[in-house]
């Protein structure tokens, strides 16, 4: 996916901006092992496929719980860590997939302003532009922590 236009619309800009974010860190663990996406690389514990799955839960959380209103309960845990049998594959494929499901909910909605079904923070629902500029937030940022972590394995540097 290429970034999006210039003159894009505001909807376009933004689902195109985090489309293209979250190639991005499925590119940055494409061609590791199991064993070297489940390693953390740095001190705290966070490794290469932890932020997939890190990722895959705030999608949920934010797309589908909170703005959504899907679900019951409280929103998932968005700091465990993969589980024992767990595969790059198999969290690859679960980012894809809550993706596609946010996607689905962004192209239903036909007001960036129309606030959710709930927040996941002591505050009002937040509208979908808000969550659509959150995420592109927080999948910059990780895709970021993806590529040292990446670097950190096999020297391999870029998008």
């Amino acid at each position: 996916m290429s970034p999006p236009l210039v003159d894009g619309g505001e909807s376009e800009t933004l689902r195109t901006f985090l489309g293209y974010l979250r190639e991005a860190v499925i590119a940055k663990a494409a061609g590791v092992t199991d064993e070297v996406g489940l390693t953390p690389g740095v001190p705290s514990g966070t490794s290469l496929l932890g932020l997939i799955k890190h990722l895959t839960v705030v999608e949920e959380n934010w797309f589908e719980w909170a703005y959504a209103g899907k679900g019951e309960g409280g929103p998932a845990s968005d700091s465990e860590p993969p589980a024992p049998g767990e595969t790059a594959a198999s969290l690859i494929a679960a980012y894809q997939d809550a993706s596609r499901r946010a996607d689905e909910i962004v192209a239903a909605c036909d007001d960036l302003s129309r606030p959710g079904a709930r927040s996941l923070r002591d505050s009002p629902p937040p509208s979908l532009r808000w969550v659509l500029v959150h995420m592109i937030e927080e999948t910059a940022r990780h895709a970021g922590h993806a590529d040292i972590l990446r670097e950190q394995t096999d020297g391999a540097t870029g998008r």
